[in-house]
């Protein structure tokens, strides 16, 4: 056995001694296969994990996570896992799998060669010692290597027996994975927006909807975003940022957003009056005021800042790890940034829910107004309370 450490001062490692990280590593070059099975990842070292594999050529690698399907996965790294699966599953080599019949808290790194076990790391590290973050720059970790034959066949006998369908399953099959909503820090500190307690979006949540609609979002999709002919959104709507600019010098903000709503929407009976303003509440937990415009009451959008209801919508996103804001619209030639009709699948909605929760406030001059609840969500549709 050979002890491994951190690197973390006033323990810094010292001459001739190993940290987690480097012998991962060290081992890794060694090998054609990784059988690796932790509590806890995190989205930035499931990107160094997948790195890691391709750089050292691995055939076959396969990740058991222990312990968020019974405590809940950041949306985050649950996307980013998903994302990873199906890039290896793709490419044949390998699999992310969850831990379903209970708590798996251990954390095991098996290097093989030839089908051979040869080489184990067991401790106290998770992924996140791959990648250090803020989150755990700090945070001390001791293992142990182990060359043992008879030591590594355990372990890999061990890691088999997790593999089981009786524990685990490819995180591909699993549709109740429970999520953690991870905070859009798009709007934060933003002027005219404020957030809310979870328990207020609850209250308006479970108000009885006085009038309710699905609100279609319009993107082309993945193919169809050069088409630039006016019939498949890729210069309007969510991707009205592609759109000429208003000046030559600057690009239009990533997050600039046009909810255009569809005539057989905003003629029915209940929608918002045309600029009459009402409040939003998110069902994310933030408030601020919106109205409908235009000709045919179609615009939907937030009173006094045009980015607001972009913030709201692609910050989702950015928060849940699916997109990075684009910094210069007009240079991204290929369209990366462009919301799809893939992407929105991927996060696993299409639509907004809008909803009249029978609930006014006042507003800084003293006006009554109506507050509609509005979702990404598509079991916050429901409407009435429970």
């Amino acid at each position: 056995m050979k002890l491994l450490y951190s690197d973390i001062l006033p323990l810094a490692a010292e001459d001739g001694q190993q940290t987690i990280a480097d012998c991962f590593k060290e081992q890794l070059t060694k090998a054609d296969r990784l059988e690796i099975a932790v509590g806890y990842v995190s989205r930035a070292s499931l990107e160094e994990l997948d790195e890691l594999a391709a750089k050292c050529n691995i055939g076959t690698v396969c990740l058991n996570i222990g312990m968020y399907y019974i405590e809940g996965m950041p949306e985050s790294s649950y996307h980013t896992a998903v994302k990873i699966n199906r890039k290896w599953a793709d490419a044949g080599i390998g699999e992310i799998r969850m831990v379903r019949a209970f708590k798996y808290h251990g954390k095991i790194y098996c290097f093989y060669k030839d089908s051979k076990p040869f080489a184990a790391i067991i401790g106290s590290a998770n992924l996140g010692v791959l990648k250090l973050e803020a989150s755990n720059r700090r945070q001390y970790e001791l293992a142990s290597l182990t060359t043992d034959a008879d030591e590594c066949r355990e372990i890999a006998e061990f890691l088999n027996k997790l593999k089981q369908p009786s524990c685990s399953a490819k995180i591909s099959d699993i549709s109740d994975m429970p999520l953690i909503f991870e905070k859009n820090n798009a709007l934060s500190g933003i002027e005219l927006v404020t957030e809310v307690p979870p328990t207020n979006v609850e209250f308006y949540r479970r108000c009885a909807a006085y009038a309710s609609f699905m609100l279609p979002l319009k993107v082309p999709a993945a193919a169809e975003r050069h088409m630039d002919d006016g019939r498949h959104f890729t210069k309007s709507n969510i991707n009205v940022c592609y759109a000429a600019p208003r000046s030559r010098r600057k690009s239009r903000d990533w997050y600039e957003t046009q909810l255009t709503v569809a005539k057989e929407i905003t003629h029915i009976d209940g929608y918002p009056q045309k600029n009459v303003p009402f409040f939003i509440v998110t069902d994310d937990g933030y408030w601020f005021k919106a109205h409908t415009t235009s000709d045919g009451n179609k615009q939907f959008s937030a009173v006094g800042d045009e980015l607001i209801m972009g913030r709201w919508l692609k910050g989702r996103r950015v928060a849940a790890g699916l997109d990075a804001p684009i910094n210069d619209t007009q240079k991204d030639t290929d369209r990366k940034g462009m919301i799809t009709k893939e992407i929105l699948q991927e996060y696993g909605c299409e639509n907004l829910y809008l909803k009249k929760t029978g609930q006014t406030a006042l507003d800084e001059e003293g006006n009554e107004l109506d507050v509609w609840m509005l979702s990404f969500k598509p079991e916050d549709m429901e409407g009435d309370a429970d």
